[in-house]
């Protein structure tokens, strides 16, 4: 045990919570600030009038005149306006897969670099757009950017922060996340009274910010022992290991970290071995947690809050209020996992929020369907209250939950060989299913009206049985030992290791005759 009581045990490895490990995660979950700082953006420009009239004009007549055809629920409905929100997405998910071999070759924080340097190419174009092209064009560079931060922070976080803080050091990135979000909300609220109609301009300028904070970050940081044992450089992985462990015996774990690289280099093709039975297991989980995420409907609130508020009949600056406080109540709940993710699991958590989300879905669908016709809007202050509070209550359970963890749960579950690819595969899946619900929000609330609340929450009722049943918990397993503490010991993923435990035996037996 070490002095001052901050020593954690992660397994059969002792280490310190170290200020360089700490450090290196703020800086390195910066990240998240990119990536939720475009969110909460996004959202909030379209729903400004200057913004639309220059990029959207058909959606800026439909705002402005009264059309007695034209129902409430479809005045956003515009396919070029969701492709301004969703192409991002088609960017990040193509960009991955670079960024995959990026983080195997020259490391997870030379990857952290590029993501920033892309990003920041993407600000200048959108910040000085003038037409749509140009729009759509920064929008696909920033969806690069986050592409390659994505793929990079997570593992960065969960490989270099020791086993039993694992949890809380990994959600610093979507704490980040919902940071951006506050912040994009706060600078679109102020932004939108700046006179002459150019706010906006400096609403997707100041993206830069987190970008910038994030590159200069990865100069900062040590890359991890495992990237740097994993690319050859044993003494500087075991130099680094030391240095972050705060201790002097740490021949146990990087032992563990050479072996693992030892296995991990016999794998020359790591999406094909992805694929095995053995990897069945992390696959499943780490693809369903990134659809289940995006079926809760939290980006469809995060992406379009303010246009979602003016369609419940809310004026401008009261929209783009209630997404100042919904932000916040994005941020403060993600807190809550940091301090609980470690102490209670990933299972509790995510099982107690799929029951809050539920019943806050299903409120808001009777309270809309009641107060929100075709033609006309029937909210008292009171009912609009009520609907702000529900949002809040729906946020702030996916923010301790589903938010977090389907970026922690995948980071840490799979095998040094696969890691970088499943990780890989995880944001493709994010970023596919957050392309798909951007693009078609606006047109599925223009056909479900109400019930788009109630679609979702049926989705929330299927992950969370999901997690009931096949998700085992994690906490505190050092990364290098989930084969052996956690899918072995799973009444039904232990199964495909079994299998493949049999097939090899078989193998080995037929060439020794």
């Amino acid at each position: 045990m070490a002095d001052g009581g901050f020593t954690t045990s992660g397994g059969d490895f002792e280490a310190k919570i170290t200020p360089i490990v700490i450090i290196s995660c703020i800086m390195a979950a910066t990240g998240g600030l990119m990536f939720g700082y475009d969110v909460g953006v996004s959202g909030g420009v379209t729903s400004m009038p200057a913004f639309l009239k220059k990029f959207f004009p058909e959606v800026y007549r439909r705002t402005v005149e009264k059309k007695e055809l034209e129902s409430n629920y479809c005045k956003y409905d515009n396919e070029k306006l969701q492709l301004f929100t969703s192409c991002l997405y088609i960017a990040g998910l193509t960009a991955t897969l670079f960024a995959s071999y990026s983080t195997r070759r020259v490391g997870r924080r030379v990857t952290m670099m590029i993501a920033g340097f892309i990003f920041i190419s993407g600000v200048v174009f959108n910040a000085a757009a003038q037409n749509l092209p140009m729009l759509i064009l920064g929008r696909i560079l920033l969806g690069s950017g986050i592409g390659f931060a994505n793929q990079a922070v997570p593992v960065f976080l969960s490989e270099i922060a020791p086993s039993r803080i694992r949890g809380a050091l990994n959600i610093l990135f979507q704490l980040n996340v919902t940071l951006g979000i506050l912040f994009a909300n706060l600078v679109n609220y102020v932004t939108n009274k700046i006179k002459g109609g150019w706010g906006w301009r400096v609403s997707l300028g100041m993206g830069g910010l987190p970008a910038l904070l994030l590159t200069l970050g990865a100069f900062l940081v040590v890359d991890t022992p495992n990237s740097l044992i994993e690319r050859g450089h044993l003494e500087e992985g075991k130099s680094v290991l030391r240095k972050i462990r705060g201790i002097n015996n740490i021949e146990a774990e990087f032992f563990d970290l050479v072996e693992a690289s030892r296995v991990a280099k016999q794998v020359k093709y790591p999406f094909r071995n992805i694929l095995k039975p053995t990897n069945r297991p992390q696959l499943v989980i780490s693809i369903a947690l990134q659809i289940f995420q995006q079926f809760t409907g939290i980006n469809a609130i995060m992406f379009y809050a303010p246009v979602l508020f003016n369609t419940l009949g809310f004026k401008n600056d009261v929209s783009l209020y209630s997404a100042v406080i919904i932000g916040a109540v994005n941020c403060l709940s993600t807190l809550v996992s940091i301090y609980s993710v470690d102490r209670l699991g990933r299972r509790v958590l995510l099982l107690q929020a799929g029951f809050q989300m539920v019943l806050s879905q299903f409120v808001i669908t009777i309270v809309i369907g009641m107060k929100v016709k075709d033609h006309y809007e029937d909210f008292s202050r009171g009912f609009a209250v009520l609907v702000v509070v529900m949002v809040c209550i729906f946020v702030s359970a996916f923010a301790w939950s589903w938010g977090p963890l389907s970026w922690l749960i995948p980071s840490e579950i799979f095998p040094l060989e696969t890691r970088s690819a499943g990780q890989s595969v995880a944001v493709c899946v994010n970023l596919l299913f957050t392309f798909i619900i951007a693009q078609g929000f606006l047109s599925m609330m223009c056909l479900f009206k109400f019930g788009i609340f109630l679609f979702f929450s049926g989705w929330v009722l299927i992950m969370s049985t999901f997690v009931l049943f096949l998700v085992p918990e994690t906490k505190n397993v050092p990364i290098e030992e989930m084969t052996e503490r956690v899918w072995k010991q799973h009444w039904l993923w232990k199964r495909f290791l079994e299998d493949e435990g049999v097939k090899e035996e078989k193998i080995d037996t037929g060439s020794g005759n």
